[in-house]
């Protein structure tokens, strides 16, 4: 089994998910007393978030890269940025370590195209949801059509990410919004399944809350990593 290093603590409540998925998962593959291989890099969230809403991508890209070097020199054999939004320096840490990195975009899209969907609908932080480098990666190299919300509805979905779930505050009426949000994404969009691009959402919403396909991207890139260090 290969060492996975995880770059976390944004949120460490999700980072706290990943720790569980990934070693839930080999116990399901491999059974008995086993359980993943990780090495876990955890950010003061604060320091990052300061710098994701000052536009300063270049000093969190900067932290990132630190990180991915630190987690190789102790042993990881693959990198797992355990959050969405910080995908948008995937490619600044890929080609500062020599290690591989296991795309959070990428096995998410796989498995929407996998389900025969095609026109999903991207609920995650302000910045995945109004840059391109998520939606633009799903359109150009998996032909999906990702529909994000209005603005008001970017706002209500990025306020409870950061002011809530970051937190670990969940709130009831936070998730009838979000319910909602999504029943007029598909009423006025026609959207056909729906990507919780954030990795905290998995706290508020799950699959038994809709009756289109629901993609975890949590789960799911836990699912990759553990390809990839039993593979």
């Amino acid at each position: 089994m290969k060492t996975l290093g995880l770059i976390g603590g944004m949120s460490w409540e999700s980072t706290a998910i990943y720790y569980r998925l990934l070693n839930e998962i080999v116990r399901e593959r491999l059974g008995g007393l086993h359980s993943a291989k990780l090495l876990l890099w955890s950010f003061d969230f604060a320091e990052i978030a300061e710098r994701q809403h000052a536009g300063d991508w270049d000093g969190a890209g900067a932290l990132l890269v630190e990180a991915a070097l630190g987690l190789e020199a102790g042993g990881a054999q693959g990198l797992v940025i355990c959050t969405n939004t910080m995908h948008k320096l995937a490619d600044n840490v890929a080609a500062a370590a020599s290690i591989p990195l296991i795309h959070i975009a990428d096995a998410t899209a796989r498995a929407v195209v996998h389900a025969g969907v095609k026109r999903p609908a991207l609920l995650a932080t302000r910045f995945t949801m109004e840059q391109d480098f998520y939606k633009g990666r799903l359109a150009d190299q998996y032909d999906l059509r990702p529909v994000v919300p209005n603005q008001a509805g970017r706002d209500l979905v990025h306020r409870v990410i950061y002011d809530e779930l970051c937190q670990g505050i969940v709130k009831e009426d936070s998730k009838a919004a979000y319910i909602a949000e999504v029943g007029r994404l598909r009423r006025d969009e026609k959207i056909d399944g729906l990507i919780m691009g954030c990795t905290e959402i998995t706290m508020l919403i799950d699959q038994g809350d809709f009756d289109i396909p629901v993609f975890d991207t949590t789960r799911i890139h836990a699912e990759a990593a553990i390809d990839f260090a039993l593979s």
